[in-house]
C-alpha cells in the first residue's frame, strides 16, 4: 500500500542508541553492569573484532594473513624417512596425490596430512607419472603411503583415473602435491558429503601460501570461461565464508563418493592431457542429479603454478585454452540456459541463482537459537527458505559476526553480511537491490530503519514478521507492575509497528489472535498468522512419570516478562506447593538471569544460567512438571510449545497460552496462584492424570509445528506479498 516512510531512517538508529545509553546508566546505578556484561561477552568480543578489522581494512594493510587466520606456519621439507602417516588397511577415505617429480613439495604435502589427519581411517595413494626425478626414491622411505612409480607417462588426467582404480575408501579425495592441508579440512569435506546426501562433490577453499584467497569455488560463464572466485581477495569477507553450491571446484582439492566417481568414469579423457576436466566433472555430477558444494571450513594452501606453470602459451598450461573450447562445444546448450554472461551479476553467478529467488532477511543481530525464541523462529524461517530452493542473504543490523552463531548460519548455507566488509546497509542495498527478489524483515525497529531504503532500491515484495505485539507486551507489563512510565514506551513501539504494517506488503504474527488485533488497529494492513516454530518429530518411547522429580521453568531471564514470572512464582505459588509437598525442587533454566532471578537461588531452587540444548533436553527428561507463570507478554511462547513437544505436562497462565487456540484442553491454564499450585500438585501426585496430560500435549503439537507446515506457510506468505506488492521505481525483479 502507498505509505509515507521516513526520509531519514538514521534517526531511528540514533534514538535506539539513546535508549541503550539509558539502559547502561540504569545497569550501572543498580549494580547489574558486571552481570550484564558477562551475559553479553560474545557480543562484546564480536564488536571488538569489528573495530579491529575496520581499522586494519581502512589502513589498507596487506600483510600476510596466514597467521591472522589462525593457520599453522608452513612446514619445512621433512626427511622422508621421518614421515609416518597413520593410514589404515580398511580406509573410509582414499587420498590420491598425482605427482610429476617435485618431491620436496610432495613431502611437505604428506607432512601436513601426517600432522592433520582425518578422524576416519584413511589411505594415501601417491602416483608419480614417470617423472624420472632423481629424488623420487626418497618417497619410498615414507611410511604409510602406497606409492606407484609409472614407467610410461600417462598424462595428468589418465594418471588420476588409473590411480583411483586402486582406491579402497568410500570417499575419494583428489589432492595436488603442491598443497598444504590445514587442520580439520578433510573432516569438513567428509562431514559435508555425509550431511548432504544429494551432494556429489565437496571442494575446499584454496588459499595462497601468504593466506590471501586463491579460490572460493569456481564460476562458469555461458562462454565456458571460468573465474577462480575471490582470487587475491581477503578470505574473511562474508561472501567467501558460507557453504554453497558452486559451478565447479578446482581439482586441486576435491572430494567425491568413490562409487559416484566410478559410475561417471572419473575424469573424461576428452580433455587429455589436462584442464577443464574438473569443470566437466562438475557438470556431469549435476546432470546425474547431484550437487557440487564449496566448503569454506576446508582450507587448503595451494602453491599455484608449481604443478603446471602459469603461462597459457606453453607447456601443459596451453591446453587450458584448447580444452575450454571443447567444454563449450560439449555443454553449449546447458551453459546458455544456466550460466550468466561473463563477469555479469556476480552475486547471482556465485550462488548458481540465475533461476532461483534471492531472499534478503534482516534482523537486529545474528540469531542465537539456543538463547531466545525469536532467534529459533528466524533460523527456522531461513531453513525453510533454503529448503524451498531460495538463496538466503542475512543482514544483522548491528553488523556483528557473533562467534559460533555466525558460523552455524553459514554452514546452513546462509550468507551473513557482517561488517566491516559489507559496509553500510544503504550502500549495499543501493548496489545489490536489483538482485533481491524477496525481503523478510524481523522486528519493528529493524523495519523502521530499513523500509525507506528498501522501497527506494528494490521492487521485491517485503514481508514483515513482528514476533509479537511489542506495544501490547509493554503495556501489559506496565499494568502488571504499576510502572506507568512504560506506557510512553508502549506508544512509541506502537508507532514503530504501524510503520512496519503500512510499509510492508504483508505482516506476519505467530497467532490469528494477534493478526486480528493488527487489523483492528490498522484496517488497511495485510496481515496473517504463520507457524512460528519448526520442531522435529519426537523420537523414542512416550514419556512416563516414573523417575521424574521437581519443577522446571525454561526462559531467557534477561527478558522482563520472564524475570517477573520467576519472582512471582517463587513468591506466590511455590510456597503453596511446598506446603503440601515440602522439598519440591524448582529449576530456573535459561540464559541471562538478572540479579532478581539470581537472588532466588537457594537450597531447593537452582538457577542454571545458559544451558546447552543437550543439557536442556536432559532437564526436560528429569522434570515432573514444567511451569510457565507469565503475567504479561505477547505472542505464542516458545517455552510453552517446547514443553508440549517434550511431552512433559505443563501449567501456565492465560498469557502463556496466548495465541494457541484450544490449548486449555491439553494443559492446565490458570492465573490464580492457588489454582496454579493445585494443578502442579495433581501432576506431582497423580500418575494417571500426568499421562493423560502428556498424551494430550503430544496430540496438540502433532502437525501444528512441523518443518513442512512452516515451509508451506512461508511460501504462501511470499506468494501473497508478491501479488499485493505495488510496482516501485528504482528496482527490478532479477530472477531469470
Amino acid at each position: 500500500m502507498p505509505v509515507d516512510l521516513p526520509a531519514h531512517p538514521g534517526k531511528h538508529f540514533l534514538s535506539r542508541q539513546f535508549r541503550r545509553l539509558r539502559k547502561l546508566a540504569y545497569w550501572t546505578v543498580s549494580g547489574q553492569l558486571p552481570a550484564q556484561l558477562r551475559a553479553r561477552q560474545d557480543m562484546i568480543r564480536a564488536r571488538w573484532a569489528f573495530l579491529v578489522d575496520t581499522v586494519m581494512l581502512r589502513a589498507g594493510t596487506r600483510s600476510p594473513l596466514r597467521s591472522r587466520l589462525g593457520l599453522p606456519a608452513a612446514l619445512p621439507t621433512p626427511a622422508a624417512a621421518s614421515l609416518v602417516l597413520p593410514t589404515s588397511d580398511a580406509p573410509v577415505l582414499s587420498i590420491l596425490i598425482p605427482t610429476y617429480g617435485q618431491v620436496d613439495y610432495t613431502l611437505r604435502c604428506l607432512a601436513t596430512l601426517a600432522a592433520h589427519p582425518p578422524r576416519v581411517p584413511f589411505e594415501v595413494l601417491v602416483a608419480d607419472d614417470a617423472s624420472a626425478d632423481p629424488q623420487l626414491p626418497q618417497l619410498r622411505q615414507v611410511r604409510g603411503i602406497r606409492l606407484t612409480e609409472r614407467t610410461a607417462n600417462l598424462g595428468f588426467l589418465r594418471s588420476c583415473n588409473a590411480a583411483a582404480l586402486d582406491a579402497r575408501g568410500q570417499f575419494l579425495f583428489l589432492l595436488n602435491n603442491d598443497t598444504e592441508v590445514m587442520p580439520g579440512a578433510l573432516d569438513a569435506l567428509l562431514d559435508t558429503l555425509r550431511d548432504h546426501p544429494r551432494a556429489g562433490l565437496a571442494g575446499a577453499r584454496l588459499l595462497y601460501p601468504d593466506g590471501w584467497q586463491q579460490e572460493a569455488g569456481g564460476i562458469l560463464w555461458d562462454d565456458a570461461s571460468a573465474w577462480n572466485y575471490g582470487n587475491r581477495d581477503d578470505p574473511r569477507k562474508p561472501q567467501y565464508c558460507y557453504l554453497r553450491e558452486a559451478d565447479y571446484i578446482s581439482g586441486a582439492a576435491i572430494m567425491i563418493p568413490t562409487d559416484l566417481w566410478r559410475a561417471l568414469g572419473g575424469f573424461d579423457e576428452h580433455y587429455l592431457p589436462a584442464y577443464c576436466e574438473d569443470s566437466d566433472l562438475a557438470l556431469r555430477i549435476r546432470q546425474a542429479g547431484r550437487s557440487v558444494l564449496y566448503q569454506p571450513r576446508a582450507i587448503v594452501i595451494h602453491h599455484e603454478g608449481v604443478s603446471h606453470g602459469t603461462d597459457t602459451n606453453q607447456g601443459l598450461k596451453a591446453y587450458q585454452v584448447t580444452n575450454r573450447d571443447k567444454l563449450l562445444q560439449r555443454w553449449a546448450g546447458l551453459l546458455a540456459e544456466d550460466q550468466l554472461p561473463n563477469g555479469q551479476r556476480v552475486l547471482r553467478a556465485r550462488d548458481r541463482a540465475r533461476h532461483r529467488k534471492v531472499t534478503l532477511v534482516l534482523d537486529n543481530n545474528v540469531p542465537e537459537p539456543d538463547r531466545d525464541a525469536g532467534s529459533r523462529t528466524m533460523v527456522a524461517f531461513m531453513e525453510a527458505l533454503i529448503a524451498a530452493g531460495r538463496v538466503v542473504k542475512f543482514w544483522p543490523l548491528n553488523g556483528l559476526a557473533l562467534p559460533g552463531y555466525t558460523e552455524a548460519l553459514q554452514q546452513r548455507g546462509v550468507e551473513v553480511l557482517y561488517g566491516p566488509w559489507s559496509g553500510s546497509f544503504a550502500r549495499w542495498i543501493t548496489e545489490n537491490g536489483a538482485e533481491i527478489d524477496e525481503v523478510l524483515l524481523s522486528r519493528p525497529h529493524v523495519a523502521a530503519e530499513t523500509l525507506a531504503l528498501l522501497r527506494r532500491h528494490t521492487a521485491a515484495p517485503i514481508v514483515f514478521y513482528g514476533h509479537d505485539l511489542h506495544h501490547a507486551r509493554v503495556r501489559r507489563e506496565a499494568e502488571a507492575t504499576g510502572q506507568t512510565s512504560a506506557l510512553a514506551e508502549a506508544e512509541r513501539l506502537l508507532a514503530e509497528e504501524r510503520l512496519a504494517w503500512r510499509g510492508a506488503d504483508l505482516s506476519l504474527y505467530p497467532s490469528e489472535e494477534e493478526a486480528q488485533a493488527v487489523r483492528a488497529l490498522e484496517p488497511g494492513a495485510a496481515v496473517r498468522a504463520i507457524t512460528p516454530y519448526a520442531l522435529a518429530e519426537r523420537e523414542g518411547p512416550a514419556p512416563v512419570p516414573e523417575g521424574r522429580d521437581g519443577l522446571l521453568f525454561v526462559a531467557g531471564f534477561g527478558h522482563s516478562p520472564n524475570e517477573d514470572a520467576a519472582v512471582w512464582f517463587v513468591r506466590d505459588i511455590l510456597p503453596r506447593v511446598r506446603a503440601a509437598r515440602p522439598g519440591t525442587r524448582l529449576t530456573l533454566a535459561g540464559s541471562n538471569p538478572t540479579p532478581a532471578v539470581q537472588a532466588l537461588a537457594g537450597e531447593e531452587i537452582e538457577v542454571t544460567g545458559f544451558v546447552t540444548e543437550a543439557e536442556l533436553a536432559r532437564r526436560y527428561d528429569a522434570a515432573r512438571v514444567v511451569v510457565c507463570p507469565l503475567r504479561f507478554g505477547a505472542g505464542v511462547k516458545m517455552k510453552v510449545v517446547e514443553a508440549l513437544h517434550q511431552g512433559v505436562p505443563l501449567v501456565t497462565t492465560q498469557v502463556g497460552a496466548q495465541g494457541l487456540e484450544g490449548l486449555g484442553e491439553a494443559i492446565d491454564v490458570t492465573d490464580r496462584p492457588e489454582d496454579f499450585a493445585a494443578a502442579i500438585l495433581r501432576l506431582l501426585t497423580d500418575d494417571r492424570y500426568w499421562i493423560q496430560r502428556s498424551e494430550a500435549a503430544a496430540r496438540f503439537t502433532s502437525g501444528r509445528f512441523s518443518q513442512e507446515a512452516l515451509r508451506l506457510d512461508l511460501a504462501s506468505a511470499f506468494e501473497a506479498a508478491e501479488q499485493t506488492a505495488a510496482p516501485r521505481a528504482g528496482g527490478i525483479s532479477a530472477a531469470g
